[in-house]
């Protein structure tokens, strides 16, 4: 049984599960789906083609699904698909995709967006990250699992953030972030490895410990970090090492880091 308040306004067409409650002043557009269990607060706006998973709590003011803040948009079809298990904080701005980027927005699983955070046009995001007040993710970024960005901290657009990668507060991040790394700084760069993620989700230390050594090798040789990265896709066998390895070959934006 749904827990609706007579002041929200429910369009026709809007496709609700079970043991969903919906608070005073929001709107739910005639092409949203939400998922069983799902809470969503007052004066919230969900709109436009929006598909939002299971037990996902949805706070106060939020927008999920207003048209991109792109000006070549053209009111083309296009969606923002939302996991489960999601906590989305109050006045969170998610826009959904553009043709130009694939048409779709993507969030995973078990996330956090604490308050003024914006998810814009084309993101992809994975499962289990966190983005502090007023993280601001630009056009076409992609986040990895386990990600954390830290508040008042822009993501330009196109940048790719590795899983495991955490950015500290006040940053602005202009180049890609390996996974497992901790950049931080205006403009941002590589300061080390995420020790404190990479301890709280890897049980293995071995794997912590060859991780290391790939970092120390890619970012303090004196040969370029690519043929660096290529040699240790071919000589390692741990898939953490090629997974840092494989997205610095693949890198288009670079990688901020200072040479030691």
């Amino acid at each position: 049984m749904n827990n609706i308040h007579k002041t929200a306004i429910i369009e026709d067409g809007a496709q609700l599960g079970d043991n969903i409650t919906i608070g005073a002043y929001t709107i739910i557009g005639k092409n949203v789906t939400i998922g069983d269990g799902t809470t969503v607060g007052s004066h919230s706006l969900i709109e436009g083609n929006t598909t939002i998973g299971k037990n996902n709590e949805i706070f106060s003011h939020a927008t999920l699904g207003s048209i991109p803040q792109d000006l070549k948009f053209a009111g083309e079809e296009v969606e923002l698909i939302i996991g489960d298990n999601n906590k989305i904080r109050e006045y969170t701005l998610f826009n959904p995709g553009t043709i130009g980027g694939g048409s779709k927005t993507i969030i995973g699983s078990n996330n956090l967006f604490m308050g003024y955070t914006h998810v814009a046009h084309d993101c992809i995001i994975g499962d289990n990250c966190i983005f502090a007040n007023v993280a601001t993710l630009a056009g076409h970024v992609e986040c990895g699992d386990s990600v954390v960005v830290g508040g008042l901290t822009p993501v330009h657009q196109f940048c790719k953030l590795g899983s495991y990668a955490m950015v500290g507060g006040g940053s602005v991040v202009t180049q890609d972030i390996p996974p497992f790394c901790l950049a931080e700084g205006n403009r941002a760069i590589l300061r080390g490895l995420n020790l404190t993620g990479l301890r709280r989700r890897l049980d293995n230390r071995d794997d912590i410990n060859e991780i290391k050594k790939a970092y120390k090798a890619i970012f303090h040789s004196k040969e370029s970090i690519s043929d660096v990265s290529k040699r240790l896709l071919e000589q390692s066998n741990n898939k953490y090492v090629k997974e840092l390895a494989q997205f610095v070959v693949d890198t288009k934006r670079g990688i901020p880091f200072n040479r030691k």
